[in-house]
Formats: C-alpha cells, structure tokens, sequence
C-alpha cells in the first residue's frame, strides 16, 4: 500500500474552506494508498509527475515518482510516496500547476513545503 502525505498548510486550507466535508475530501485522498495510479496526469519535472484529483470545482495536487508510477507493479507500489501539495479551483488550475513546476525546479521533490 503506498503511503500519503498532505502537506499541514493544504490541510489547514481545506479545514477552512469544506468544513464539515473535510473528511470527504481526507478519504478521496487516502483512495490513492489502495489505488495509486488514480488522478489525471497535469504535468512532469524531471521523474516527478504532476497529478490531480477532483471533488466539485476544486482540484487537489499531488506529487510523485512518476518513473516508479509507470513502471513498477501493483505490489512494488507498496513503497510509493505521495504528497498532496497544492489545491485551486477551476479558474486557477494553471497558475497553481505552473507554481509546483517552478517550485520543484527550484527545489527538488523532498524538500516541497
């Protein structure tokens, strides 16, 4: 089973904005552990994929090894890391993608904050 990271300032981003749905939102998410090649694929740096998943108008943001995603088995998945990082909604789609390509440029995957 891969493992799922939320970032604590999305997590406090999304307590504001849903609310009582914040869980909802929580288990969409945790879904990427049993199935993680889930999201639709919005951009690369590097061997890090850019993926999205969607609840309503908002999409969520997650970063990964695309490499291991695309390559590895079901069972070799079990290992994956995958970090949510960023929220928007439809209106600031690009402009949040575009800011998770500038900031993995400058900084790498492990340090994403």
């Amino acid at each position: 089973m891969s493992r799922v990271m939320i970032l604590p300032e999305l997590v406090r981003q999304i307590q504001k904005i849903f609310k009582k749905k914040a869980d909802k939102i929580y288990d969409l998410m945790t879904e990427l552990e049993i199935f993680p090649r889930k999201g639709k694929e919005v951009g690369h740096v590097a061997n890090i994929a850019i993926k999205e998943i969607k609840y309503g108008v908002f999409r969520f943001y997650f970063i990964t090894d695309g490499h291991r995603l695309k390559c590895l088995t079901d069972e070799e998945l079990k290992e994956l890391l995958i970090k949510f990082v960023r929220m928007s909604d439809k209106d600031t789609q690009q402009k949040t993608i575009n800011e998770i390509k500038i900031i993995l440029k400058k900084i790498g995957f492990e340090n994403f904050r």
